[in-house]
């Protein structure tokens, strides 16, 4: 038998709202009811008819709306449905007119923060929105705001800052889309076709830049005379022989590393596209993993910063890189294994991109990787290592073209000079690479 039940009383009082404790449903007349939770909760529910169907409308708490509120609330409603409005829909327009885009911001940000992955992508999505659009549109009510608007906020750094412009667009348009369903917001997206209005930006098809793979060699020579008993250059190192990305080395852990199988298990969490990514580990990744195992143990993170139970900073490579007088980036070795992959071996494409844990579009080829891909990528990554080594006797001659004349400059970075960065810190959108 069911606990709610439904009184014929035909008007409350304030003291019953207040002493009514049996779960149940109580009428006030005129569709009005007190809902009595099994909780013990108390609220108020209105029933009418709204454009020929029948809805039950939420009326608040009776903890925080008197009966009194309730009643003027429900004689408001009832007389918008007569004449054919949507009191519900009023209620929502309403609601978006007193919602600030400072208000409405905060809300998607608390909304849908634990479904993100990396926490300093997290933190910067508010943070992007505070810096460029909360100082001209954030104490605004979203219905007020319109494109010459949005144009306001993007145009200072469209061009000067084309990809954290590119960001606030899109977060922005996010904040709109959420007014509109949450809080009622009537019209279009305001951030639609915005860029009709700004000038092209001339980045948009720039990658990140690389080191010619000839260089490779001299490079990972000047590395590893510095990188036994450092952790951050260790890390450099076997991103580098990885060709994985910065935030999937910092944040690898032992639990993840297979020193029989000579494989890192990069869980699908951590991964771009979702998927889990295995990636089959040279002699050279091994011998760079036992030397942080001699070091720093087996427990936590194989790469730790400074602070206990830290990462390392997701600058600390690029901040190495500026150190030794070299305008590339961390993620630009992901190109530059890729080059070297298509310009010195017969390795088939697909299997240099799954190596990189890039999807493959042809299904041909992503039927074929269900096989022997594995061992294939083992191949690769051997050939990789041996040639970063500049070891031309392992390697096809006719296959190896070195030329080892990188030059570092006087800068080049001193143990504490890496360590100023080797502590969890530094730009949230820096180590965020989309390839």
């Amino acid at each position: 038998m069911s606990q709610r039940r439904l009184t014929h009383r035909r008007v409350l009082t304030a003291v019953a709202v207040r002493q009514l404790t049996t779960p149940g449903r109580y009428s006030d007349g005129n569709g009005l009811y007190l809902v009595v939770d099994p909780s013990g909760a108390r609220r108020w529910l209105l029933r009418i008819v709204v454009q020929g169907r029948r809805r039950d409308i939420g009326l608040g708490s009776a903890w925080l709306v008197p009966l009194a509120t309730a009643r003027e609330a429900a004689i408001e409603m009832r007389r918008l449905a007569r004449i054919g409005g949507d009191p519900v829909a009023e209620r929502r327009r309403r609601r978006a007119v007193a919602t600030t885009f400072k208000v409405a911001a905060r809300t998607v940000h608390a909304e849908t923060v634990a479904s993100w992955k990396n926490a300093r992508h997290a933190a910067s999505w508010l943070t992007t929105l505070e810096t460029y659009a909360f100082p001209i549109i954030g104490d605004r009510p979203v219905d007020q705001i319109e494109p010459a608007d949005i144009l306001r906020v993007l145009s200072p750094i469209w061009l000067t800052k084309s990809e954290t412009a590119r960001r606030v667009r899109q977060r922005m348009h996010t904040v709109f889309d959420w007014a509109r369903i949450a809080a009622g917001l009537r019209g279009s997206n305001p951030v639609d076709g915005v860029e009709r209005g700004l000038p092209k930006q001339v980045d948009r098809g720039e990658h990140y830049a690389a080191m010619s793979y000839r260089d490779i060699p001299a490079f990972m020579a000047q590395l590893r005379q510095r990188s036994v008993g450092n952790p951050p250059l260790l890390a450099f190192e076997f991103l580098i022989l990885t060709a994985s990305r910065t935030n999937e080395v910092l944040l690898a852990s032992w639990d993840e590393i297979d020193f029989g199988g000579a494989t890192w298990t990069i869980p699908a969490v951590r991964m771009k596209g979702n998927e889990m990514h295995i990636v089959p580990l040279s002699k050279r990744a091994l011998t760079v993993l036992s030397q942080m195992k001699a070091g720093a143990g087996v427990q936590g993170l194989v790469f730790p910063g400074q602070r206990p139970g830290r990462p390392l900073s997701n600058m600390v490579f690029l901040m190495t890189l500026r150190r030794m007088g070299l305008a590339v980036t961390a993620h630009g070795f992901r190109s530059t294994f890729r080059d070297w992959a298509a310009e010195e071996t017969d390795f088939p494409n697909f299997v240099v991109e799954k190596a990189l844990a890039h999807a493959i579009e042809n299904k041909v080829e992503a039927a074929y990787r269900r096989g022997d891909l594995i061992k294939k990528r083992r191949e690769l990554m051997d050939a990789w290592s041996v040639y970063c080594a500049g070891d031309t006797s392992k390697l096809e001659p006719e296959r190896v073209r070195l030329e080892p004349k990188l030059q570092l400059t006087e800068g080049s970075p001193r143990d504490d000079a890496v360590e100023e960065y080797g502590v969890d810190g530094g730009n949230p959108d820096a180590a965020t690479a989309p390839n």
